[in-house]
């Protein structure tokens, strides 16, 4: 009778070992044939002029995405001043002072403003700034993907803060440290891996994001000159050209795809190894 329970406990652990490994499989897929096939369609269009040159009209050979690689890279630092302050603020609050009512209110909006379709930011930054300042713009977009970036970070700085024990701050104001100080050099310094990882996670989340794009920086074809301006992007780019007839757009859309696709798998390998750092001290 035991042998048997025993023969049974091991047939059913082989069975959902099983399961839970071709599960796993069954998640790799899509990730491995995404990346598979976004390689092998935009590897060939990379090249020196593709990084560095402005776009070609649709029948003539050539041209490149620079001002898009440009306009990203400032997209995402005025994304980054608008989200970065305001969530890790935010966390801190939620962490040491947000026991109470209104904390838990912030928390509640937070989650909501998690789980808001991108979309709908870019209309209400289009009605309030694009409307109100009458131009698309470099700034409009930034505060778009920064409103984005605000719930990632907030929540993620709170639970690395409190993630922090609390003999830590005892010990830091029983020397007579203010808890202002307390709670900026030395918290803040035990849980900065995990508010980098969240900052790190929020840029590439925001960093593909084209709806909110398509209301506020709308695009250009040529390199960015000032935040008062349409500025192309790396989404923009393929989306115009993608549902494009014309057989180059269409091969640098997928080029487009590629370099966007690399610059989310880095943010998130660093992601893996900042988290990496934080577990091991």
């Amino acid at each position: 009778m035991i042998a048997k329970r025993i023969t049974r406990r091991k047939i059913v652990d082989k069975l959902v070992s099983s399961l839970a490994l071709l599960s796993v499989v069954i998640a790799i897929i899509p990730l491995a044939g995404v990346i598979i096939f976004v390689t092998s369609k935009g590897l060939s269009a990379i090249n020196l002029e593709f990084f560095i040159s402005l776009p070609k009209p649709p029948d003539e050979i050539g041209g490149g995405i620079g001002n898009a690689i440009q306009g990203t890279l400032i997209l995402i630092g005025l994304a980054s001043m608008v989200g970065i302050p305001i969530g890790v603020l935010s966390g801190i609050y939620l962490a040491e002072y947000g026991d109470n009512r209104f904390g838990s209110l912030v928390r509640f909006m937070a989650d909501v403003l998690s789980g808001v379709p991108s979309i709908i930011m870019g209309l209400f930054v289009y009605v309030t700034v694009v409307l109100t300042t009458r131009s698309f713009s470099a700034l409009s977009g930034g505060i778009a993907l920064g409103i984005m970036m605000i719930p990632v970070i907030t929540r993620t700085t709170e639970e690395s803060i409190r993630l922090v024990p609390n003999s830590i701050r005892e010990a830091s104001m029983a020397l007579g440290v203010r808890r202002w100080k307390t709670i900026l050099f030395v918290v803040l310094s035990t849980a900065k891996s995990g508010i980098i990882t969240g900052i790190m996670l929020s840029i590439a989340r925001i960093a593909g994001e084209t709806a909110p794009l398509l209301f506020t920086a709308f695009g250009s074809d040529v390199w960015a000159t000032g935040l008062n301006q349409p500025i192309s992007a790396l989404p923009l780019v393929i989306y115009k050209y993608a549902i494009s007839p014309y057989a180059n757009w269409q091969a640098q859309a997928w080029g487009a795809a590629f370099i966007l696709l690399i610059m989310v798998l880095v943010l998130n390998i660093g992601v893996r190894f900042v988290a990496r750092g934080r577990y091991r001290k």
